[in-house]
């Protein structure tokens, strides 16, 4: 698994929107038993800490250290330093296991195998993330001019399963047919310029041009975003399933 994110932390917490409580009792509802849940690649944690409060016990792991001491602290949450495809904990350990925005970055054999191996064999596994952004027709169009025209090539090959709504990706699952979510927020520049700077695609361009590639819409983006509702929309990206008998 790549870590893109552990030198924007902070960054991180303080920007990636969260998931609606909707999409969250929606997929607990799923789960037969609510005793321990798993949230993989947690970040900080804003996923864990809602699963938190419906489950007994729940683990949260991330490969990034940095990502870990900016997660939420609730008393049954615990997080561990652990890759995705290859886990500490028992087998058939897990009711539901939860994996958001970086199921595209891991070794998907591995991965699925370990699943099969630590959920229960009546658990849920759901994967969940957010397509980009959609605002207002003005602001849209810098944005995508940022998202293609400036930082298309710097974003990794992995980035392909979301632009495809994560229907490429391997699920050797027995899938459950799932409802459509939005989330909506309403940001600030500030918010929106700090989101934009966490994607991976504008670290890997600072790395390489040692400068901001934010900042060639910088203007353009705050005129036409004092002018807009200031209203922001991310479609949310679910794929809910079971084990099957075999993987």
């Amino acid at each position: 698994m790549k870590d893109n994110f552990s030198k924007m932390a902070v960054e991180y917490a303080a920007y990636r929107p969260e998931y609606p409580k909707e999409i969250i009792d929606y997929i607990v509802s799923f789960a037969t038993h609510k005793k321990q849940a798993l949230d993989i690649a947690t970040g900080n944690g804003q996923l864990a800490k809602k699963l938190a409060k419906h489950f007994e016990q729940v683990a949260a792991i991330d490969i990034s250290e940095k990502q870990l001491k900016n997660a939420a602290k609730v008393p049954n949450l615990a997080y561990s330093i652990q890759p995705a495809e290859q886990t500490t904990f028992q087998d058939k350990q897990f009711d539901l296991i939860t994996v958001a925005q970086a199921v595209h970055w891991f070794d998907f054999s591995r991965f699925n195998r370990e699943i099969y191996r630590v959920l229960k064999n009546d658990g849920i596994f759901a994967v969940l993330g957010y397509a980009l952004l959609k605002t207002n027709p003005h602001t849209d169009a810098i944005i995508k001019r940022l998202y293609k025209d400036i930082l298309g090539g710097y974003w990794d090959k992995e980035r392909a399963y979301i632009d495809n709504n994560y229907s490429t990706i391997p699920f050797p699952y027995d899938e459950i047919k799932t409802k459509s979510f939005e989330n909506h927020v309403t940001w600030e520049f500030e918010a929106l310029i700090g989101y934009l700077e966490t994607w991976s695609a504008v670290q890997h361009y600072k790395d390489k041009n040692n400068t901001n590639p934010i900042a060639l819409i910088r203007e353009d983006l705050k005129t036409s975003w004092e002018k807009s509702d200031k209203k922001v929309t991310f479609p949310l990206l679910l794929r809910i399933g079971k084990l099957q008998k075999t993987l």
